[in-house]
């Protein structure tokens, strides 16, 4: 059989894989309520986590940074989620759920797991630096008015609308790469002995062999991660631990594990 026809098969298998968002957040909510404390106990610390950060910006007069730092928590959300990833295992193995184990987690690549988070934190970081760039190309090196601000200005003017089309566009391609790479790699440094480069290839590949569901997953990512905000955070307490829950879910589901043969 020819190599292209070798590929084509393999993205069949893929997508003939069990396994839809909605399954994944199904199994993921049942995995929260059950022994549920940890979980919120989890998610409660991810609510003061961010409302940490964001306070910290406006007493640093950072607040131009909010919006990309929050979107910039997709990046480095999954790596924040390894105790989430152990209770899912743990019932899926018919375990016992330990909250300390949740906490002290130990995964199967720890050092590579930390190298990941050095990655995708410097992805972060490029993502905030694009963002200030953006801004000055639109509206040069005159400080940032405020959030109280920040509507008028994209809403009314020229420079605001090209700043939130072109300044989307950048942004979601940002989203993409860091979901394609780190979807999956997370989860799989974290149950496999591997490494980051391996992990984060096998990611991409995956979500590319199943482009559809993948795409389907991400749009109820952000969108549950926009009902946050919205929400003034609270709604991490469940949200939070429910993603971390249903993607473990959906590495289980529909990471090609059989690359790393």
């Amino acid at each position: 059989m020819s190599h292209s026809g070798s590929t084509v098969e393999e993205n069949g298998a893929l997508m003939d894989r069990g396994g839809t968002a909605a399954d994944w957040l199904r199994r993921g909510w049942a995995d929260l309520w059950h022994q549920p404390v940890p979980s919120l106990v989890y998610g409660l610390f991810i609510f003061a986590l961010s409302w940490g950060v964001a306070v910290s910006l406006f007493i640093f007069d950072l607040s131009a940074y909010l919006f990309p730092a929050l979107a910039g928590f997709l990046i480095i959300g999954p790596i924040l989620a390894l105790g989430l990833y152990d209770k899912s295992r743990r019932i899926e193995n018919g375990e016992a759920v330990w909250f300390s184990a949740m906490i002290f987690v130990r995964p199967r690549s720890a050092a590579q797991l930390l190298l990941s988070g050095v990655f995708l934190c410097l992805l972060m970081l490029l993502w905030l630096r694009a963002a200030v760039v953006l801004y000055a190309l639109f509206f040069g090196l005159k400080p940032f008015t405020g959030l109280d601000q920040i509507a008028p200005i994209l809403f009314s003017t020229v420079e605001g609308w090209a700043l939130l089309v072109i300044g989307s566009a950048v942004g979601g391609l940002f989203a993409a790469l860091a979901f394609a790479i780190s979807v999956f790699a997370i989860p799989m440094l974290f149950d496999r002995r591997t490494d980051v480069f391996t992990a984060m290839a096998i990611s991409v590949r995956s979500v590319w062999g199943q482009m559809g569901r993948m795409l389907l997953w991400g749009v109820v990512v952000a969108a549950l991660g926009a009902a946050c905000l919205l929400s003034g955070f609270l709604l991490m307490i469940v949200v939070y631990p429910l993603l971390g829950h249903a993607t473990w879910h959906a590495y289980r589901d529909a990471c090609d594990l059989s690359l790393l043969d």
